[in-house]
């Protein structure tokens, strides 16, 4: 299985990008900052890293550099908000595949990840009036993406299920906004909302055990 490491501060954009690769099979591991980014590197030596242009307690093209110094061999892409168009070359000049602007879109994501040994490299612009790059994006890959959803699906209803059951509110928050932020991406907004509510009542403390049964019913489970 490939191995993913997923950097950025907010955790709700590692949510995001994490889940879409979870879905499609990545092996998926995370860091909240660069320091903890270039331990795991070291550690897992995996097959990809997802990080964010600003990087926390540093730079992103710095994080960018040395995993590249430590013998990290990963496909690197980069992830960000509204930067200059020079930070983005950077990016791309310091070894990154591609630079995709935030929100990360499913079907850009893994068309950057489909075409990752291509070359040249790309800086890929937000999906927001970029219509004729959406028609470009290859349907069988989003009918992939589709399928890879719903066999992954009874395994994500299962893990929310666990935590739930388990009262281990972290665990049911985790798995929750996982599946929340694949789902809404993919368009399933129904069991979106419901595990967006999941995620926000676990991280109170509350465990919507309601909410549960009631997303099996919306996923048609």
């Amino acid at each position: 299985m490939l191995t993913a490491l997923v950097v950025d501060a907010s955790a709700a954009d590692r949510t995001r990008v994490a889940g879409l690769l979870r879905v499609t099979g990545w092996q998926v591991h995370e860091a909240a900052g660069t320091r903890e980014a270039l331990v795991r590197a070291r550690r897992l030596q995996p097959d990809l890293v997802v990080t964010d242009l600003a990087a926390p307690a540093g730079d992103g093209l710095a994080l960018l550099r040395r995993l590249r110094l430590i013998g990290c061999r990963a496909h690197l892409l980069v992830v960000t908000g509204p930067a200059p168009s020079a930070d983005r070359a950077a990016a791309l000049a310091a070894g990154a595949l591609a630079c995709l602007s935030k929100p990360v879109d499913a079907g850009v994501l893994l068309g950057a990840l489909t075409r990752r040994t291509a070359a040249p490299v790309v800086d890929l612009p937000s999906p927001e009036g970029t219509a004729e790059h959406c028609e470009d994006v290859d349907a069988d890959l989003m009918d992939r993406l589709q399928r890879l959803y719903v066999s992954a699906l009874p395994g994500r209803l299962t893990a929310i299920a666990d935590g739930a059951q388990a009262g281990d509110a972290t665990a049911l928050a985790r798995a929750s906004a996982t599946l929340a932020g694949t789902s809404a991406q993919l368009g399933h907004p129904e069991v979106a909302a419901v595990c967006r509510a999941i995620a926000q009542d676990a991280r109170r403390g509350v465990l919507a055990h309601h909410l549960v049964v009631e997303l099996r019913a919306v996923a048609g489970a």
